[in-house]
Formats: structure tokens, C-alpha cells, sequence
């Protein structure tokens, strides 16, 4: 028997409500078969959900739970503080107790302050330089522009003589130390002796300058002078005991005794400059320890004959075996007879002239000039 939905329809008048519920029926088999088979797979995945299979497979983004991550706790608000009370402030006793003692304030904390820099090691020149030869006391080291200035510096302010005796240096002198020592050298090797020739002693030397930040000659633009490396010293004179001095460029000086100085400071010093060399050293003799190449030397210094005691402003006076000076000229013969002759002529008295009266009474007139307008 041949049995289908389309042939019922032509034998029973209900066949479109058959149809209709047959199409209704598949539907709701069809929604059947998915919520049974979505059913059948959800249970194994919560199961697994739980045990955290799913979570590290392929399936776990899908269905794996996300841990949650920890918040971060709420900061409470920043709530301004008021300042602490000032250890100085005067506090106000509570009534009914005695007022506590002041205590004294607490001493602020000072900031640690950074170690200074240990100072260098004396050098071999300072080290030498005792007080048993001069008082020279150290100074800190100057640095200036152009390199101005110098390290291992000293104060000059008295050469000490064997005798423990001391020649002042007035001012005192800033040196180099080794400046220094050549200078307490000479003193005490050269000048003692010459003035102990003279029968005195030095007291005084008489510095003209010593460290000053210049050019050469105080010349603006000129290279920097041993001045300025407080490597030189300028003298004027050697003061000695007897009150007398001993000016170097003074030519009123024997000149035995300046040639003497001459030959010491130039045997000492790498540069001496004095009279002679330039204009700018006529009053002063210029010392300084100039290194050059091949230990090369200067010693520019003329020492001048003296001048003579009696200047020759007049002529000088006529020696005795001179032959006596002619008082008059011999006359001349001729002279006297013609002086003669003309006393001898008769003196011819001029007819005077004789000028007319009017001439003499008639006024001197003055032409006027007349104005005369064009």
C-alpha cells in the first residue's frame, strides 16, 4: 500500500491540517535533536571546567575562565598635616602646673660638609728653605688669566746670616721658593763679604717689585713678564748698619763696588737688566731665573764712570807760562796828520735863508674830501 502525504491530502479533507502538523512535528523534532546534543556536550565541559582540562587546551579561550586579577587597594586621600610645633615656641603652662623649665633648642643638624683635598707634599725647595736661612713662610698657590700666577709660592720677609743676625727685605716679597733661595744665596755668599769690606753690615734690601700680574715694562699687550710668574725681583739699593746705602745704579758709587755686584748677580741670575739695557731699568736692577734654551743668560748692565766733583760750566783760567796779553794796538801813523789838517782849515760860517713872513703866519690847512653821492 502506497502511502504519502501528498495522496492523503486528495483522500481526506484534512489533509492540509495534516500536513501542516506534520511540518510543525519535524520542526519540533528537529529543536529536540540540538538541545539534546548541546545537553549532551555541556555537562563534560562544566565538568571539566572545574577540573581545569578545558582551561589549557584549544578549548580553553573558549570556555576556560579568565582568573581575575587583584585590584589594587584604594589609596586613602592625602590629607595635609600641619607643621610640628617649633622646639622654640613658648608653651603656655596648663592651669594648676607649674611652668616647665625652658629647655634650650636643639641644635639643627649641620649638613656634612665635603672632606677637603688633602694639601700637596712640601716640595725639595721648601724643604731646604729653613728658618735657619730666611723667613719665608709658604703661601697658597695663585692662578690667574693668562697664566698668570705660579705654585710653590713664598713670602720674602728676611734673610737670616750665619751670624743669625737678619737683613729685612722691605716690602716683603712673593717668590717662587727656588727665586727665594737664590736670593737668600746671594745675600748671604756675596754681599756680606763686600760689606764687610766696607766695615759694616747689610740691614735692609730694598725690593722695588716682586710679583705683579703685568706684561713686560707694564707694556698693555706685551707678553707676560717674569713678574707675573713671581720669578723675578726688581733692587734699588743694600741698605747697611752704618746708615749708608749701597745704590747699584748710582754713579756717585765707586765703581769698584758696583762692577762687584755686577759680576755676582750675573753669575747668579739668568737675566739681569740694569742701566744700558733700556729705559725702563735706569733706577733698578731687574733679577730673574728665566729658564731658556741652553741655560742662555742676559746680563745687560753699563756701569757708568762717576761723575766728576766739579762740573766745567767756566772757562778754564790762563796758565802762568802763557806769554802777556797785548793791552793796546800800536797807532797808526797816518791817522794823526790828517786830524791835523782838518783842524788846520777855517770854519766857513753858512749864510742863513731867510723865509718869507706869510709863509711862517698862514696856518697848515687840511683838504676835506668831499662826500660825493651817486
Amino acid at each position: 500500500m502506497n502511502f504519502s502525504a501528498g495522496k492523503a491530502s486528495r483522500k481526506w479533507p484534512c489533509a492540509g491540517l495534516g500536513a501542516s502538523v506534520g511540518r510543525s512535528g519535524a520542526a519540533m523534532v528537529t529543536v529536540a535533536a540540538v538541545v539534546l546534543m548541546f545537553g549532551a556536550q555541556t555537562a563534560p565541559a562544566a565538568a571539566a571546567r572545574r577540573s581545569g582540562v578545558w582551561s589549557q587546551g584549544v578549548w580553553g579561550d573558549l570556555f576556560g575562565e579568565r582568573k581575575r586579577r587583584p585590584r589594587r587597594a584604594a589609596l586613602p586621600a592625602s590629607v595635609p598635616l600641619p607643621k610640628p610645633r617649633p622646639a622654640e615656641a613658648s608653651s603656655k603652662p596648663e592651669p594648676g602646673k607649674p611652668a616647665a623649665e625652658k629647655q634650650p633648642p636643639a641644635e639643627a643638624e649641620k649638613p656634612v660638609e665635603q672632606a677637603a683635598p688633602a694639601p700637596p707634599p712640601p716640595s725639595a725647595c721648601r724643604l731646604a728653605l729653613t728658618d735657619a736661612i730666611a723667613i719665608a713662610p709658604s703661601i697658597p698657590d695663585i692662578k690667574g688669566a693668562g697664566g698668570c700666577g705660579g705654585e710653590d709660592l713664598v713670602r720674602l720677609e728676611a734673610v737670616v746670616l750665619p751670624d743669625a743676625r737678619r737683613v729685612s727685605v722691605k716690602p716683603a716679597a712673593i717668590l717662587r721658593c727656588a727665586m727665594a733661595t737664590a736670593i737668600a744665596d746671594w745675600i748671604r755668599t756675596d754681599m756680606v763679604p763686600l760689606a764687610a769690606s766696607l766695615d759694616t753690615t747689610i740691614s735692609d734690601l730694598d725690593n722695588f717689585d716682586s710679583f705683579e700680574c703685568r706684561g713686560r715694562n707694564r707694556v698693555v699687550g706685551a707678553r707676560l713678564s717674569e713678574h707675573g710668574r713671581a720669578n723675578a725681583l726688581d733692587v734699588r739699593a743694600l741698605k747697611l748698619a752704618n746708615g749708608q746705602s749701597i745704590s747699584l745704579t748710582d754713579r756717585t758709587l765707586s765703581r769698584d763696588t758696583r762692577e762687584t755686584v755686577l759680576h755676582s748677580v750675573c753669575a747668579r741670575f739668568s737675566t739681569v737688566l740694569g742701566p744700558g739695557s733700556d729705559w725702563y731699568h735706569e733706577d733698578h736692577i731687574h733679577l730673574d731665573l728665566m729658564e731658556r734654551r741652553g741655560n742662555y743668560k742676559i746680563c745687560q748692565w753699563n756701569v757708568w764712570d762717576p761723575l766728576p766733583q766739579v762740573a766745567p760750566l767756566l772757562p778754564a783760567g790762563r796758565p802762568e807760562e802763557a806769554p802777556p796779553r797785548e793791552v793796546a794796538a800800536k797807532a797808526d801813523p797816518a791817522k794823526p796828520d790828517a786830524a791835523k789838517s782838518d783842524t788846520a782849515k777855517p770854519a766857513v760860517a753858512k749864510p742863513a735863508v731867510a723865509k718869507p713872513a706869510a709863509a711862517e703866519a698862514r696856518p697848515p690847512t687840511k683838504k676835506r674830501r668831499q662826500n660825493r653821492r651817486f
